[in-house]
């Protein structure tokens, strides 16, 4: 059964760390070594209309901060992760999370939260597994785009 906000209780709620996100935004980690990964920042970024979401790359040490803050660590996560209102969700859950706060028709994809998390995250993992393969991975340090580059932590 679903819990009121779409889970199934297999994320983990923050510890009271003074370094969870705020609830006035949702903040977005994501591997900054990875091309797709970075691209899906710019997309959420564009369709974000509210400027709701935060963005970090997994890899800096505020990201290991919030990671703490739930017992977690890069290594543990290995996904994209969403906090939002003092709990983490990674993999499908964080991704249609994320896309229920876009713009539409984005915000549709929130339906898909009925699904089984067993079957979401069994193709979040199909699409982990070849991301290095459609996009190719980033060891530049590209300038984001100003509406980015203020939303980072």
């Amino acid at each position: 059964m679903l819990d009121p906000d779409g889970t199934r209780g297999r994320e983990r709620a923050s510890y009271g760390s003074a370094m969870t996100a705020p609830s006035t935004h949702g903040v977005v980690l994501f591997d900054g070594t990875c091309a797709f990964c970075e691209r899906s920042v710019r997309f959420i970024a564009t369709r974000d209309p509210r400027g709701y979401f935060r963005f970090g790359a997994s890899q800096t040490p505020a990201a290991h901060a919030l990671l703490a803050g739930f017992g977690e660590t890069r290594a543990s996560t290995k996904s994209i992760v969403l906090i939002e209102n003092g709990r983490l969700y990674r993999k499908s859950t964080a991704v249609l999370r994320i896309a229920r706060r876009l713009s539409p028709p984005w915000s549709s994809a929130a339906i898909f939260l009925a699904v089984p998390q067993v079957l979401r995250d069994a193709a979040y993992d199909v699409v982990a597994a070849v991301r290095h393969r459609i996009a190719g991975t980033s060891n530049a340090c590209e300038i984001p785009p100003p509406e980015i580059r203020e939303r980072l932590i």
